[in-house]
């Protein structure tokens, strides 16, 4: 039910690969290859072989190129920056250059720091630069200089899929194009990673110095292993200072002696080489080849499905004309050999406004479609397609925004975008499948006429190989010329084909009118008092809440609330995105009998004790809670069993371990300033979540009246996984308080929380429906904030604070009334 649209991140295995691989692993021993016996030999030549199959695989042989297998591009590319033989400024000879296409990935820039260190000057290209290079040839009197430099550039971009022209290689190396205007010959490093995913690359005409790849970019598996190509033409010029296990031919301990081995490959694969990961590249060679016909084929088929779904895609317009999405390419995605199958773009309302990548991320994972956000380890790119100044970057990290988190508008304007990337065993109807997300989400039935040109018609018709075993007529890529409103009626992913993720101008100007007439005076006099009118709990995070009318306050927050929580096989939080089922288990506690006990629909009971486990068997072990490390310990086989039985999958009950550090203000979280000593449980964000009836009852109007049908006040809260439920007389006053005291107890107002897809989810049934998510982001205009996270510092008191239903709530309003926006990178609330 998946739509992986994320190849450009990994390619995803085949099963026949993992079946081919260990199938080898149970039929042969194969031995560390630094030994001599038998097991070890054969894992010399196994390794050997696969040398052999990558050089066939990029057409050259061991007389022009050498393996080094590393653990991926970026280990590669570290390589070169520290072998490479750079002369530093200063000496009697020209100093060498380190030049890189700005459209290049982290990894690339990242080779400065080296560069840097060694006294060697790094210049960024940009594309246009490249082009206008030929100005820079030398008078005859300076072309015979040597001095080595070295220009870096991807074969193809990361961020947009422009493939730059191989034909660079040879023109620089020749000295036609020179990146600057500077004595020396040219050395040239083809970033590969990306391109060679999904096209042919072949080294014996176009002839790189260095090739960096990442084996998973092609077969998804082994992750972990790359390999840097060099030519054996430079190689011999390549430095080496660290000698690890394997590389030396002869050294002594007592002196400064080493000599490495002759072999380039033996001489730079530090240790030990991931021998069982080279043996399963030579398994992915064969499905591949098995499952494809070979890369070329590769290349049409995922071309095709770029080219339909840019075509559609750039298309779609609101009622009023406005474009749907604004893409970030150099090509119109007319030739395979300038553009790969990656889409990159921003979604956009109908006044031209961007809709922030982290909404967009968040809606099409209700749809099962995975997709990639933020600026993809490439900023230069980033900031070249979106006119991201230098300065926006300074001030955007100022401002809170890091690489890779959820930020994705500040002051208005994008941080990154939305990528979609194809990759072999993509369909016809992944593609589909996203484009009537798009419209589902963004049009009404009326725009859902979608224009198709019958080039792309004619292009997925000649691109799909009819002789070929993997393409079978049912796997074909049957082509629909356009999108119908009957389609989409049909889809049954789509709930209904009139969401959006925005209402229509006339209806968002009264719901904004409606919020504005409840705004909040800057000073709260008199009015109806608040007050508290329920208290939940969640033992086990993610699982049903236990309703309370008064309940103590520990240093954590309620006394038991997120104490413990289920986690797969391999000690990984489970919540209910993973797995919605968690809400039909019922925790309750008995404070006097000291237990806590378990039910669910069809089982036994199940009683799990209140007094920490301390023993010997009770092993402290760490995990990690919304990026917060954590220390717990598991409960044991018994309520393992009870758990793995209920929801059909291999899982533990693990404890929060009361030997824990303050995991406070780990993230830096806005209003938390002089809470610094406050602790926290299994939540992800703070101790408390409050929501207020009042706009809860706003709310449900507004997406009762989407659904068409009622919806009952106590399911709309369940949904929200409130710790305290007040009512308030107006709805989002709550979002304008700075403080609150309840009874005698004091709290601080830490920020509003930005809702994930859990509220799609029904707590008494566990089924999901994407309508809530939609209509809050609709409702809010396109924010998904619902409540807000409260931290409070319990008194020194012997005697423990209550909390209590009835208790009246005495806000503080804020001085800059100004809604703060989330500064985590992280779902604010997953359980």
């Amino acid at each position: 039910g998946i739509t992986y649209l994320d190849h450009a991140g990994s390619a995803l295995f085949p099963e026949s690969l993992l079946k081919a691989f260990t199938d080898d692993l149970r039929n042969n021993v194969y031995g560390n290859p630094h030994s001599q016996n038998i097991s070890s030999k054969l894992t010399y030549d196994t390794i050997e072989h696969v040398r052999y199959r990558i050089l066939q695989y990029f057409h050259t042989t061991a007389e022009d190129y050498t393996i080094i297998f590393t653990s991926g591009c970026t280990a590669a590319l570290k390589l070169v920056a520290e072998a490479f033989p750079w002369i530093p400024e200063g000496t009697k000879q020209p100093s060498s250059r380190f030049c890189y296409l700005t459209d290049s990935h982290t990894s690339v820039v990242g080779m400065r720091g080296i560069t840097a260190s060694m006294n060697v000057l790094s210049v960024p290209i940009k594309p246009k630069e490249i082009l206008l290079s030929e100005k820079n040839r030398l008078p005859a009197e300076e072309q015979n200089c040597m001095t080595p430099h070295l220009f870096s550039y991807p074969a193809q971009s990361n961020f947009s899929g422009t493939k730059y022209p191989l034909s660079w290689i040879q023109d620089i190396k020749s000295g036609k194009l020179r990146p600057i205007k500077i004595p020396g010959k040219w050395f040239v490093l083809l970033d590969a990673a990306s391109y060679v995913s999904s096209s042919p690359l072949d080294l014996g005409v176009h002839q790189a110095d260095f090739i960096p790849i990442s084996f998973y970019k092609i077969f998804g598996f082994p992750t972990g292993l790359g390999a840097l190509l060099v030519t054996n033409r430079i190689a011999p010029l390549l430095r080496k200072t660290y000698f690890g296990g394997g590389t030396a031919a002869a050294y002594l301990a007592g002196e400064d002696f080493y000599f490495p081995r002759k072999s380039i490959a033996e001489r730079f694969e530090d240790g030990t080489v991931s021998f069982l990961d080279i043996i399963a590249l030579k398994h992915g060679f064969d499905v591949l080849e098995k499952l494809t016909g070979g890369m070329e084929k590769i290349k049409q088929h995922t071309f095709a499905l770029a080219h339909y779904t840019y075509t559609v895609l750039s298309a779609l317009k609101y009622a009023n004309g406005a474009p749907v999405v604004r893409i970030y390419s150099d090509t119109d995605f007319s030739n395979p050999d300038v553009q790969g199958p990656i889409i990159n773009f921003n979604v956009l309302d109908d006044n031209g406004e961007v809709i922030g990548f982290s909404q967009v991320d968040k809606m099409a994972s209700l749809y099962n479609i995975h997709v990639r956000t933020g600026c993809f380890c490439n900023t230069g790119a980033c900031q070249m397609h979106l006119n991201i100044s230098n300065g926006d970057i300074q001030r955007n990290l100022q401002a809170g925004h890091v690489c890779g988190d959820d930020i994705d508008l500040v002051d208005g304007r994008p941080t990154g975008s939305v990528r979609i990337s194809f990759g072999y065993m993509s369909s016809f109807e992944d593609a589909q499948t996203f484009l009537k997300f798009i419209i589902a989400t963004r049009l009404s039935e009326s725009d859902t006429e979608i224009p198709f040109q019958s080039s792309v018609t004619k292009l997925m018709t000649e691109s799909v190989p009819d002789d070929h075993p993997s393409f079978n007529n049912a796997d074909k890529l049957s082509l629909i010329p356009c999108i119908s409103d009957r389609e989409l009626g049909n889809n049954s992913s789509a709930t209904k084909t009139t969401v959006s993720w925005q209402p229509p101008e006339a209806e968002a100007e009264s719901i904004r009118a409606a919020v504005s007439e409840t705004a909040v005076p800057t000073c709260r006099r008199g009015g109806k008092p608040i007050t508290v009118t329920n208290i939940y709990l969640y033992p086990i995070k993610s699982c049903s809440a236990f309703e309370v009318t008064e309940w103590p306050v520990g240093i954590q927050g309620l006394l038991y609330d997120r104490n413990w929580m289920v986690v797969n096989q391999n000690g990984v939080c489970m919540t209910q995105k993973q797995e919605p089922r968690l809400c039909l288990v019922n925790p309750s506690i008995d404070l006097k009998k000291k237990v806590m006990v378990i039910q669910a629909e069809g089982m036994d009971p199940i009683s799990v004790s209140l007094e920490e486990n301390t023993g010997k068997e009770a092993a402290i072990c760490e995990s990690k809670v919304c990026s917060h490390r954590v220390k717990t310990y598991d409960c044991g086989e018994r309520i393992a069993d009870w758990f793995s039985l209920f929801l059909g999958r291999p899982c533990r009950l693990i404890r929060q371990s009361s030997d824990m550090k303050n995991r406070s203000n780990q993230k830096n979280t806005k209003g938390l300033a002089s809470a610094t000593n406050i602790s926290l449980s299994l939540v992800n964000e703070a101790q408390y979540l409050l929501i207020n009836v009042a706009s809860i009852l706003q709310l449900k109007e507004y997406i009762s009246a989407r659904l068409e049908e009622p919806l009952e006040i106590e399911e709309l809260i369940r949904r929200f996984r409130a710790n305290i439920v007040i009512s308030a007389p107006e709805s989002f006053e709550e979002e304008e308080w700075a403080e609150i005291s309840i009874g005698a107890l004091q709290f601080q107002v830490v920020g509003p929380c930005s809702r994930c897809q859990i509220i799609c989810i029904d707590q008494q049934s566990g089924e999901r429906n994407k309508e809530f998510l939609q209509s809050l982001s609709a409702a809010r205009g396109r924010k998904t904030n619902f409540g807000i996270y409260l931290m409070n510092q319990t008194s020194r008191s012997s005697f423990p604070d209550i909390l209590s239903v009835g208790s009246q709530v005495l806000p503080v309003l804020k001085e800059n009334t100004e809604i703060q926006p989330p500064t985590s990178s992280e779902e604010k609330y997953s359980g």
